[in-house]
């Protein structure tokens, strides 16, 4: 059954489950508040718990939903042998900055929702036995945006990379350079392709995979620099979203624009590989560019 006929097969339907009583005056439990989950693709009503085992895709149409940066990690690294580094870098509200709250409200309060420093995860592992330096992008934490610290730690994944001879794996997602940190974020766009540049000349490997969403300055830098780019289905990728392209053009573009299928068609992408076929393809990618 595809998507839409299932969306269509379940609308109007009661929450799977759960049935009205007979007596207007019987008492309903609720089920507690995060039990259940809504997939924006096809529309079925999933148990929460059943969603995470299945590493945060639809059980019924295998929609890839948003993940946490280190679940990414424990996913794709071998058991055990990731060390996260950099843990401790923190960023500041350097500018004062202050919207509807200040910025360091906003940094505190991602910090306690995550329990992250910033929006990107980083160190070095193995997968399948091939050392790497990975890291990963939270989007969890301020929209995955891209601030001081989260670009010093990029640029310091390359420059591990470089001293260690190892691939580079970067997992993205994020909304793009963060606002509340002005022109001193918009400047980690160059200081991370800077650091990339050694890379290539020395021929180390760099994978770059990109996941829902993949935006703004992140993806005019070195999200899209990669020897090669793979992404999961359905993800979004490109510099401004498309409503706002929409608006800017006055036109009515394509249903799936900017979405890896449409991103695949056109040859912006190398590859779409579903979640959990992502480490033994990294793997494949790996043995098949060699190290320097």
């Amino acid at each position: 059954m595809s998507p839409s006929d299932r969306s269509a097969s379940i609308k109007g339907k009661s929450t799977p489950g759960i049935k009205a009583p007979k007596d207007p005056n019987a008492k309903v439990f609720a089920a507690p508040e995060g039990f259940w989950i809504r997939c924006v693709e096809c529309h079925a009503i999933l148990q929460q718990s059943a969603v995470t085992e299945n590493h945060q895709v639809c059980t019924e149409c295998g929609h890839h939903f948003r993940m946490s940066g280190r679940k990414r990690i424990d996913l794709l690294c071998d058991n055990g042998s990731f060390k996260e580094v950099d843990f401790d870098l923190k960023p500041k509200d350097v500018l004062q900055f202050f919207d509807t709250k200040s910025y360091a409200e906003r940094l505190k309060a991602s910090t306690s929702k995550t329990r992250l420093n910033d929006a990107f995860i980083s160190g070095s592992a193995t997968l399948n036995s091939l050392p790497i330096e990975i890291g990963a992008f939270d989007f969890s934490f301020m929209g995955g945006s891209m601030g001081m610290i989260v670009g010093e730690k990029v640029s310091r994944l390359f420059d591990r990379a470089v001293k260690n001879r190892n691939p580079a794996i970067i997992v993205q997602a994020s909304g793009g350079a963060r606002m509340q940190e002005g022109l001193l974020s918009l400047m980690q766009m160059a200081k991370t392709t800077v650091a990339l540049s050694q890379l290539k000349k020395l021929g180390i490997p760099y994978i770059s995979v990109l996941t829902d969403p993949t935006t703004g300055g992140v993806a005019a830098s070195f999200a899209m620099l990669g020897d090669v780019h793979v992404a999961e289905p359905s993800a979004l990728i490109g510099f401004a979203g498309p409503r706002v392209i929409q608006q800017t053009i006055n036109q009515k573009l394509p249903d799936n624009f900017q979405r890896a299928e449409f991103l695949l068609e056109h040859g912006m992408i190398d590859a779409i590989v579903p979640r959990f076929e992502m480490k033994n393809y990294l793997a494949r990618m790996l043995n098949f560019l060699g190290t320097a």
